[in-house]
């Protein structure tokens, strides 16, 4: 089995591509987020003993990719008025429980896949068994990780920032939404089955991103909220357009296999309503996602409004 130590990836790993808004460079904003998480997980994650399940997650968690969801951390917190540090080990964990999602999603017994960010998936490099356990060693490592070395931030907000990660993951989250995906396939759903699994399954993760930013920023309950609505919103559109994706682009342009969802029959927006229709839905949810950040000062609130039309726009 070949083993492969990775190094920290480059800030992105491709540029992302969104309409300018006046006086902010996204892509410049993107890149420096960027090296920040991938410095700050580089020291969380070291290379230690044993050797193999410290490749095995610095394989996957260094392996590049936008970063979305830790810059969404970072930005929510920025948004009202919190100091990103305080913030950037939730958002290092964000990615670790994302890392382990997308290694134990590429598993044969689950997706299947051969391919992540244009290399061989975990399983691929380290085998079945040392991809689970490094999937559930990131897992369980986030968790630590916010509570160990988050600084400046009253215990009753670090405390609420680990409830909100725990239920997104969990029985009511990302699980629940990757259980009835997976007994959903080659079955005929309808559009509300569809919503739950990507609530849960993609947008749960996104939400508790941007909404554990906001609670280590010091937000009250009525901003919080806001942005929980945009967070679900986004997360619905990400979903939307990335069953777009798989029908649309190639498995270079990917980075993953293409045409994924079609192999196993799975229901997704494009087979329900139509490529045109859903990109019409996609538009209209980053519509509303960006109508939340009404109110807040417009150069604290342009990084989360070019992330979400980063969303809506992305093609990979």
């Amino acid at each position: 089995m070949r083993r492969v130590v990775a190094q920290v990836a480059t800030a992105t790993a491709e540029k992302v591509e969104v309409k300018p808004g006046a006086g902010f460079d996204f892509n410049t904003y993107m890149v420096d987020r960027a090296k920040l998480v991938n410095k700050a997980l580089d020291d969380a994650v070291p290379q230690k003993y044993p050797d193999t399940l410290y490749e095995s997650m610095r394989y996957s968690l260094l392996a590049g990719g936008k970063r979305v969801r830790p810059a969404l951390c970072l930005a929510a917190c920025e948004l009202v008025g919190g100091d990103i540090q305080a913030a950037l080990p939730a958002a290092c964990a964000m990615e670790m429980v994302h890392t382990m999602s997308l290694i134990h999603d590429d598993l044969p017994s689950m997706d299947n896949d051969d391919f992540r960010r244009g290399r061989p998936t975990n399983h691929k490099v380290y085998g079945e068994d040392i991809a689970i356990l490094s999937g559930d060693a990131l897992l369980s490592y986030s968790f630590e990780h916010i509570a160990r070395a988050t600084k400046g931030v009253s215990a009753d907000r670090v405390l609420r920032v680990i409830m909100e990660l725990g239920k997104a993951v969990g029985a009511e989250g990302l699980v629940a939404g990757q259980v009835v995906d997976i007994q959903s396939e080659d079955k005929e759903v309808g559009l509300d089955v569809l919503r739950y699994i990507h609530i849960n399954k993609t947008a749960a993760l996104l939400e508790a991103s941007v909404v554990c930013g906001a609670i280590l920023g010091g937000a009250d309950e009525a901003t919080i909220e806001k942005l929980r609505k945009y967070s679900v919103n986004i997360g619905l559109a990400f979903q939307v357009i990335d069953d777009i994706l798989d029908v649309t682009q190639t498995t270079e342009q990917l980075g993953k296999t293409a045409a994924k969802d079609l192999a196993v029959n799975k229901t997704t927006y494009p087979k329900l309503l139509g490529l045109e229709k859903s990109k019409q839905v996609a538009e209209q949810l980053i519509d509303e996602a960006i109508a939340q950040l009404d109110g807040f000062d417009k150069a604290n609130a342009a990084p989360l409004v070019a992330l979400a039309k980063y969303i809506g726009y992305r093609q990979n």
